[in-house]
């Protein structure tokens, strides 16, 4: 399991007290570069390989409140997978200390060739890495209608 500790930062909290929707986008995508990193594809990886992750939706579920200074865990998971690989979903799950689930946020996205500026293949050590992650509950392979781009 990949699995990291945060907590809600002064820029996280909204209004009502508690982290912001954008707070949780944000974080997520940290976790994706987390990941990503510790699997060898840091920025420059992705630089040299001239390839970036695009992210085309993204859905929150909301459990429980994350208030300012409160730590939390974050998980990460794979929710689907094109054959090729070049779309896939993921998870992150949002954890409060006492293990309570506070949020879920499912990110559908894609590889992005950034020379000719469409969706790709990855190198197959990605994928590899991809398939490294523990499996969504609801796993399954996208099937080839499916368009992200």
């Amino acid at each position: 399991m990949f699995e990291r500790t945060f907590f809600a930062s002064w820029g996280d909290i909204d209004f009502n007290s508690h982290m912001g929707n954008t707070a949780y986008l944000n974080k997520a995508a940290d976790m994706r570069m987390m990941f990503f990193s510790a699997n060898g594809f840091t920025m420059d990886a992705f630089v040299r390989e001239k390839l970036g992750p695009v992210i085309m939706k993204d859905e929150i579920e909301y459990y429980k409140e994350i208030k300012l200074l409160e730590e939390f865990n974050l998980t990460i998971s794979l929710k689907a997978i094109s054959d090729d690989g070049s779309k896939y979903i993921l998870q992150n799950d949002f954890y409060l200390t006492n293990g309570k689930s506070a949020a879920k946020v499912t990110s559908t996205g894609g590889w992005f060739d950034l020379s000719a500026r469409k969706l790709t293949q990855p190198p197959k050590d990605l994928l590899e890495a991809l398939f490294t992650l523990p499996k969504a509950d609801s796993f399954h392979i996208l099937q080839p209608s499916v368009r992200l781009d």
